[in-house]
């Protein structure tokens, strides 16, 4: 497989090498000639905070270029990219990416990674905050744990865990480069026969200013330290982007794969604190012998565009309509459909300390243990075949009353038709041979919003969303934000605050299942979450501090034996986040905290405290050639009920039967950049052994992965 991929990864870097010289000669050289005839840039403002002015003196013969005969009208200059999404600090940029808002004509800009900040952080769900509570291997299930931070959208809960390694629709990007980008990066930890694996080959570039295209892969695998534990996990994204002065469109197709074996976790917390086996593969499982396998396909497609009709006459000096009054027309369709296979067999397993004997103060063995407690429809075996399928429609108007960065930048609205089909096996006579009843609902919704700032000090926004009638019928949900700046020494000090109100439908799986060891048809209530959010930053010193606060009711959740449950009463959720980086010379000391306060932890369980701190030198040691960190990265939880994994069902559930944390996870490494290349060096778990209480868990009954050592490579082209 990675010969497959290497030698696609050499044929993708030689097209790049090869293409752009002919396509980039033609850029130039049309860029030349509208240089020529051009004239000065009077002024552009767009997307991002920030309102720049571009102009130039009118007597500096070098901000013109040549000078023609003095009877000839001078004109500006015009740079190549016309767009209204992109200001003059992001267009400065040699390259740079941004995903799609699913409802607005507005787009969220971020830069190309590309450096060693978080390089070393090689779990992508790690990067974020204090990061995720994951089963333990590479492109396994993961849930972050600032509860804040989980997607609460309904759209095919059952790949919900997979969010950190899937592509869609709001996570899939564009980039704009003035040269081609390429980036191929492999990783790899522990023996053949165990190993971790992952890939990753990034392609873009323009073929004139304001079009872009772009190819992004990734695979993850594990091979399982752990019986049964097999992962493998693949995302394509196709990308096409033309942002031009008045038309803009965007068109990206998505693909995600996962196979997971699904071994249940340990058979007790004893395997892995008070037993030491010769190899990870021995530590007892218990769906190991039931041969349990999750498979999961995606296929999606979004086409977005927007056209413009400007209200103020458009002359050539206007580089940009972001200036202008004017109203923008758009519509959005996408498809998206995903699928589920879980299989297993029936098979028991057995706990040598599986009941506890008070005579004689020891643990006894008990065999027969099933994971399941019941077999609906097969007695022997599994094969639970579920699909979801979404077509959605969306037509809006985006009114721009003065100018996009002014105090009311846009006003928004539109309207929305989406068509849901689910399906899922009849009971007993098509089980076996896959017949599939389906269930079409379909829901349209009101959406509006509106926002704009105070030329660089403020920003503010606010949205509504609501269902009139129908599938989701009084759904609503209501969102407004503001960010305040202050500058000492034109350094900015960052408030921002956020105000959510929501009524949202259950999922539709919450409500409708039928398969071998679940099943149900419920009818709940609407759930209801207010939460408010304050965020204070000051970006020069990396110090962030964040406050949330969630009311919730109605609430749906999984209890202890994976039945999906309604809470009628309130439950609150208060949190706290704290960020600061010192810097002594070359010393790095990274710190990350977060506190959690849950009312009623049977609903939400969290940990109190949760923790991830960096210790590292970094220097430079051949100067603008090779740059070296070398340090460690350290993990912990309090103790607390964490959630546990259900692999029939592919959530977490809130299980009472065990406590995990007061563990301290620690990795040492070595990562380093020369010139456009990434090295990492990793010892993961380096501390296993030597101290902790030795439950290394952070969802309960899954182990992460016991001490190995990782190697890693990442090597970036612009050319």
């Amino acid at each position: 497989m990675i010969r497959l991929r290497g030698i696609f990864a050499i044929v993708c870097l030689v097209v790049a090498w090869l293409l752009p010289e002919n396509l980039y000669a033609q850029f130039d050289a049309a860029s030349m000639q509208r240089q020529q005839r051009g004239g000065q840039n009077m002024g552009m403002n767009g997307g991002l905070p920030g309102k720049g002015t571009g102009t130039q003196d009118m007597d500096d013969p070098n901000a013109m270029g040549e000078r023609g005969d003095t009877t000839e009208v001078e004109e500006r200059e015009r740079k190549p990219l016309e767009s209204y999404y992109f200001g003059d600090t992001v267009r400065a940029l040699q390259n740079w990416q941004w995903t799609i808002d699913r409802d607005f004509d507005r787009v969220n800009i971020e830069p190309l990674d590309t450096t060693l900040q978080d390089w070393r952080i090689d779990y992508v769900f790690y990067r974020k905050g204090v990061g995720d509570m994951a089963l333990g291997g590479l492109g396994q299930s993961s849930q972050a744990i600032n509860w804040f931070d989980r997607r609460q959208d309904k759209d095919f809960i059952f790949a919900r865990s997979y969010d950190a390694y899937t592509a869609r629709v709001d996570n899939v990007p564009f980039y704009n480069c003035k040269t081609p980008f390429s980036n191929m990066t492999y990783s790899e930890s522990g023996q053949k026969r165990y190993r971790e694996e992952h890939f990753e080959l990034i392609h873009t570039q323009n073929i004139d200013p304001s079009t872009s295209f772009n190819v992004t892969y990734k695979a993850r695998s594990t091979m399982g330290l752990y019986d049964w534990q097999r992962t493998k996990n693949h995302a394509l994204s196709v990308g096409f982007a033309h942002t031009g002065k008045r038309y803009s469109v965007h068109a990206a197709y998505m693909n995600n794969m996962v196979e997971a074996r699904e071994n249940g976790g340990v058979v007790g917390e004893w395997a892995i604190a008070d037993t030491t086996f010769e190899m990870p593969s021995g530590v007892p499982m218990r769906l190991a012998s039931s041969k349990a396998e999750n498979k999961y396909r995606n296929n999606a497609f979004v086409l977005k565009q927007a056209y413009a009709i400007p209200l103020q006459r458009v002359t050539e000096y206007d580089f940009s309509l972001a200036d202008l009054s004017a109203v923008y027309i758009g519509h959005q369709l996408e498809y998206n459909t995903w699928s589920k296979v879980y299989t297993d067999e029936r098979a028991t397993y057995t706990n040598l300390h599986g009941k506890y004997n008070e005579e004689t103060g020891k643990w006894e063995r008990v065999d027969g243990l099933e994971y399941y407690d019941n077999w609906y429809i097969n007695p022997t075996k599994s094969r639970d075949s579920i699909s979801e399928r979404l077509l959605s429609n969306k037509f809006y108007v985006q009114i721009q009353p003065w100018d996009r960065n002014g105090v009311i930048s846009t006003i928004d609205g539109g309207v929305g038709i989406d068509l849901h089909t689910y399906s899922y096996l009849r009971p007993i006579k098509d089980y076996v041979h896959g017949g599939a009843m389906k269930d079409k609902r379909t829901s349209w919704y009101l959406y509006g919003g509106t926002g704009g700032k105070i030329k660089r000090y403020a920003d503010w926004g606010a949205k509504a969303k609501y269902y009139p009638s129908g599938y989701r019928g009084g759904d609503f949900s209501l969102d407004g934000d503001i960010t305040l700046r202050a500058y000492i020494r034109e350094l900015p000090l960052i408030l921002s605050g956020r105000f959510k109100q929501e009524f949202r439908s259950p999922a539709y799986w919450q409500e409708n299942l039928l398969s071998n060891h679940y099943m149900w048809f419920n009818s709940f209530d609407k759930e209801s979450e207010t939460r408010l959010e304050v965020n204070f930053s000051v970006p020069s010193i990396a110090l962030e501090l964040g406050f949330w606060q969630g009311v919730m009711s109605n609430m749906v959740y999984y209890d202890g034996s994976s039945m999906v449950r309604q809470h009628s009463d309130l439950v609150s959720l208060t949190s706290l986040y704290a960020r600061k980086d010192f810097r002594i010379a070359g010393f790095h000391f990274d710190h990350r905290a977060l506190v959690q306060i849950s009312s009623d932890e049977s609903v939400i369980p969290v940990p109190t405290f949760s923790g991830f701190l960096s210790y590292y030198f970094e220097f430079w040691v051949k100067r603008d050639v090779l740059r070296v960190q070398l340090g460690f990265d350290g993990r912990y939880n309090t103790s607390y009920h964490a959630p546990s994994y259900n692999p029939a069902l592919s959530v977490f559930f809130n299980q009472r039967d065990v406590r995990v944390g007061n563990y301290p996870y620690i990795d040492a490494f070595v990562s380093a950049k020369w010139k456009r290349m990434r090295i990492l060096l990793k010892y993961q778990h380096v501390n296993q052994g030597l101290f902790g209480n030795g439950e290394y868990f952070q969802v309960a009954r899954y182990p992460l992965n016991p001490r190995m050592f990782k190697l890693g490579i990442s090597w970036s082209f612009y050319d």
